[in-house]
């Protein structure tokens, strides 16, 4: 009997002192000004492939968030973080309604992890839902919110996320997709990119998935919505009413597009509608597509 509670009493101290070392380690104030060169994600990967006798590699270009098109990284936050300004790291309404879910359904499985934590996951992290993993994960994820901007954290996250098979990056999935730059992507193709984040290997962004059809028209909506993308004529002279956005109405307004479907619409649009999209990085996100 003592036996057993001296091994229990040593897994348990084995635990705390593997939790408690991100508390210090890894130093993720290198990230301000350093790109890293490999993920934990990515050697997940590359161990799967061995593993399968599969003869792959990874594919990934950076590039800075200045160059990445405005409509991506809208559409980024509308599908994977909505309150990525406001929050310090963690989604406390989503947990909960995460949680809520796990005990309704019976199963131990965490959810709403916002950009922050997914980054925190893809750089250090194994893809494992386990608790021990999860508090690792938020120790890491307190810490990358005190040491890196927003900016910053966007930045990276949309260098290391997964858009494929092998595909690491917004630069590379681009390119590989659409055969254009991470600037030149336009928002149509930004909405389908967004798309697929939750499951990339399954989903591809310039396939034929009910589910990637669906979930990017909704995000183009909103961002129509927002004013992030200004409809062109053959849009707006659309009778077909689309998918339902968020309740703020942002960006072009309703009065002008009611205008522009009526019979008698030849009347010139006032000045305010000669402006360009909203800009690319607000302070805020104000609803998501979950």
């Amino acid at each position: 009997m003592k036996l057993i509670r001296n091994a229990l009493l040593l897994i348990v101290l084995f635990l705390v002192v593997d939790i408690a070392r991100y508390a210090v380690y890894p130093d993720v104030s290198k990230l301000a000004d350093t790109n890293p060169e490999k993920t934990a994600f990515m050697e997940y990967r590359e161990a799967e492939w061995k593993r399968d006798g599969l003869d792959k590699t990874i594919r990934q270009r950076w590039v800075p968030l200045k160059k990445v098109s405005p409509a991506l990284i809208k559409s980024v936050l509308i599908s994977e973080d909505d309150k990525f300004w406001k929050h310090e790291g963690f989604d406390y309404v989503a947990i909960e309604k995460a949680v809520e879910r796990n005990v309704k359904e019976r199963q131990f499985k965490f959810g709403a992890s916002t950009i922050t934590q997914q980054l925190v996951k893809n750089l250090y992290l194994s893809p494992s839902k386990n608790p021990v993993r999860k508090i690792q994960e938020a120790i890491l994820t307190w810490r990358i919110e005190r040491e890196l901007s927003k900016r910053r954290i966007l930045e990276l996250y949309v260098n290391i996320a997964e858009w494929g098979d092998g595909i690491f990056g917004i630069e590379e999935a681009a390119r590989h997709y659409y055969g254009t730059s991470a600037a030149g992507l336009s928002a149509s193709q930004a909405s389908k990119l967004a798309a697929v984040l939750p499951n990339p290997i399954r989903f591809q962004p310039n396939g034929s998935s009910s589910f990637v059809r669906s979930r990017s028209k909704r995000i183009y909506a909103i961002m129509l919505k927002r004013g992030v993308v200004v409809p062109d004529f053959q849009e707006v002279m659309s009778t077909s009413s689309g998918p339902a956005a968020d309740s703020v109405t942002v960006g072009i307004p309703q009065y002008l597009i009611d205008q522009a479907v009526a019979p008698d619409s030849s009347g010139a649009a006032p000045a305010e509608t000669t402006k360009g999209a909203a800009s690319p990085l607000p302070d805020e996100d104000a609803s998501a597509v979950k």
